[in-house]
């Protein structure tokens, strides 16, 4: 069952790109990083992301031996969850 990211809520202080994600949100949903994460290593197409007429699916990277969510290289944008609205 995929869902599409329509929203992120950004953490309070977001300076770090590999740290700024709180929870991400859509149509029925809104979970935390951590579990979004978990359902990306259970299911790699559990989210995608669509931006500017694109879609694309959502991964997990690490940096600094912490994981965190970002979308498939589409040679558009560089942070397609980062340029999301915020959830309300």
């Amino acid at each position: 069952m995929a869902r599409q990211i329509k929203c992120i809520t950004k953490l309070p202080n977001h300076q770090d790109r590999h740290r700024r994600i709180q929870a991400v949100g859509g149509d029925g949903f809104y979970d935390s990083e951590d579990a979004a994460i978990a359902n990306v290593k259970r299911d790699a197409n559990y989210y995608w992301v669509v931006e500017q007429g694109k879609s694309v699916w959502v991964k997990i990277a690490k940096h600094d031996g912490r994981e965190y969510l970002k979308t498939q290289n589409d040679r558009f944008l560089p942070d397609n969850l980062l340029s999301l609205p915020e959830c309300r």
